[in-house]
């Protein structure tokens, strides 16, 4: 029955005969002859699942990829090795001279008991052809004439697009041009003679850069499509010909030549492998057609499970905005400019709230009221005092956005939420949950009498009063190299050495390594304190600043110490056995610290009463 379903050829002619391709086989019937997980390259909080799957015909088989809105069909459990599927809409591509299919939406017709193959299918073949361009499933194909030509033919589906004249860069697309239209998701260092028609979402303002050898300038756009994102970047003349003409909001047509190459995720916050760089005579023009293309796509995280997202992880957030505070200005660590920001405070119906931290001219021109709904694409996760999020730069913001989500917590919130008491994530069975850990809170007593950390590391939380803090050696010299904090060496020459990285830099970042006392009603403990808890213990003055104040004023050095005492902090500690020089000692490091929450520690109280009053 399965034989008789699948359509034999299908796959050869999706190749090698596109003239009658769709009208052979409009929906090609093939059987799923293996599932395999992509392994994900990107940072942060990573793409979307990618799976490579091989289908056959019984004559011919091929690899294919599976579009992310095709991921469906995996996370459901219904495509399974052996199951018979109906190829509704797919894109055919030479990849590094192998043929590859692009899977954008099939259905699972029937699932086999047994996952045996059927026949014994061979490899797909393209035979020498010139190219030409065809539409196929709902998606366009650039497919093969039969001729006599002898260049290796690279099919890849496109869709047909009309005649345009070229704008902004100019040259490649003029009248008469047969352009076609790729989706995003099919862009690679591979695609040639590409168009996409996608809408900007956000864009950057115009940066500029001095060095030695030269100077410059430079912007950046996210694209999307209904198949995903891309980040696309101009240099120079390219900031001249495009950054007024791409604006946010508006659809455009961009062509090829455009350079397709790998993402550097450090400046994106995109799950795409790719981006674009555009060049001289990249074409790019509205687009008289501003429909049928998604305005945004979120992929959304609720503020209650931010305590189980990594640090540093980028993610998306929707909420009420319960505060705004006023805007102030920080001067970076490195660069030594003045930076402006401000804090927000979002609620959602989990009963969470969250601070998220804005920059720049999304700080100084925001004026949303509260009560707004306000929904944020690209923030990256924060551990500093409990769990925070700072808009990125390649971010963007919406206020009250015509999206489900909005409406919905809306709703909710005119409903029921308005009154409602909001729990944070800066105390620490957030904080411990967060690492995949239960820190039990314990006394400074129950740490010692039960030898916490004298056979394995041991984990746990302690609610406790600074009361001294050692002055010397607080810190030291750090690379300043983004991720490196090894310890640089002065040369005596007014440079600074990294052996890891192997540079010098002019200056090191010096950054704390403090020994703290603290005291709870049941005893004292000395804790090990490094860079971000230190700086929270020392009202937010980093270790640069308080190297500055010493050699400054010896008075106002001691007193910023004295100010840091009698602070009570939530401490997430860790236990382990060390030596130091001959002797074994237990050593108490501080994992991470939060300034209490005292309406959630009344919460507390209140329920512990109620229950020694039952």
């Amino acid at each position: 029955m399965a034989e008789s379903q699948i359509t034999q050829g299908a796959i050869d002619a999706i190749f090698n005969d596109p003239d009658h391709v769709t009208t052979r086989f409009p929906v090609p019937i093939l059987q799923c002859l293996q599932i395999k997980t992509l392994e994900a390259k990107a940072q942060g909080a990573g793409p979307a699942e990618r799976y490579r799957v091989v289908l056959s015909d019984i004559r011919n088989y091929v690899q294919c990829m599976l579009a992310t809105q095709a991921n469906r069909v995996v996370h459901d459990g219904l495509l399974q090795r052996g199951c018979i599927v109906r190829m509704k809409s797919y894109q055919a591509q030479s990849l590094k001279g192998k043929n590859v299919l692009i899977i954008l939406d099939l259905d699972i017709i029937e699932s086999l008991g047994a996952p045996d193959k059927i026949g014994d299918p061979v490899a797909v073949e393209t035979r020498a052809t010139e190219p030409y361009s065809t539409t196929i499933g709902g998606s366009g194909f650039y497919g093969v004439k039969k001729e006599s030509a002898t260049q290796d033919a690279k099919p890849q589906v496109q869709k047909q697009l009309p005649s345009r004249a070229g704008a902004g860069g100019g040259g490649a697309g003029g009248p008469g041009a047969a352009n076609v239209i790729y989706p995003i998701e099919a862009l690679s260092p591979y695609a040639h003679k590409w168009t996409i028609k996608a809408r900007v979402t956000s864009k950057s303002d115009i940066k500029t850069w001095h060095k030695a050898s030269g100077e410059g300038k430079l912007f950046s756009v996210n694209f999307l499509d209904e198949s995903g994102e891309i980040r696309a970047t101009g240099f120079n003349d390219q900031v001249d010909s495009f950054y007024e003409l791409l604006q946010e909001g508006n659809v455009y047509y961009i062509s090829s030549p455009c350079k397709v190459q790998l993402a550097k995720k450090q400046f994106s916050n995109l799950p795409n492998d790719y981006e674009l760089t555009f060049e001289r005579d990249t074409v790019i023009e509205k687009a008289e057609d501003q429909t049928n293309v998604p305005q945004i796509r979120f992929n959304f995280c609720n503020i209650e499970e931010l305590k189980d997202v990594e640090k540093d992880a980028t993610v998306d957030i929707v909420g009420v905005l319960k505060e705004v505070e006023d805007v102030t200005q920080i001067v970076s660590k490195t660069t030594q400019k003045p930076y402006d920001k401000r804090e927000l405070v979002l609620v959602d119906d989990t009963g969470y709230s969250v601070r998220v931290t804005i920059w720049g001219k999304t700080a100084t021109n925001f004026d949303a009221g509260l009560e707004s709904i306000v929904a944020f694409k690209g923030t990256r996760v924060s551990d500093f005092g409990g769990r925070s999020l700072s808009l990125l730069s390649s971010g963007t913001m919406s206020v009250d956005p015509d999206i489900p989500e909005a409406h919905r917590l809306k709703g909710w919130y005119d409903a029921s939420g308005r009154n409602n008491s909001y729990a944070t994530h800066n105390n620490m069975a957030s904080m411990g949950a967060a690492t995949g850990r239960k820190d039990d809170l314990k006394t400074i007593s129950q740490v010692k009498d039960e030898n916490l950390g004298m056979d394995d590391p041991a984990f746990f939380s302690l609610k406790a009063t600074v009361v001294h803090i050692r002055q010397e050696n607080f810190c030291y010299p750090a690379c300043r190299s983004e991720g490196c904090n090894k310890k640089v060496t002065d040369m005596g020459d007014g440079t600074w050495r990294c052996e890891k990285c192997n540079i010098s830099h002019d200056r090191p970042e010096y950054r704390y390594i403090m020994g703290v006392n603290v005291n709870d009603h049941t005893g004292q403990l000395w804790l090990s304190c490094f860079d971000e808890t230190a700086r929270l213990i020392m009202g937010g003055k980093s270790a640069d600043e308080m190297v500055e104040l010493r050699e400054l004023d010896d008075g106002r050095f001691a007193a910023e110490f004295e100010a840091a005492n009698c602070r009570k902090l939530n401490f997430r500690c860790r236990a382990k056995m060390d030596t130091y020089g001959d002797q074994q000692r237990i050593r108490y490091q501080v994992m991470g610290a939060s300034s209490l929450d005292y309406k959630s520690e009344a919460h507390k109280l209140a329920d512990l009463i109620k229950l020694m009053s039952v």
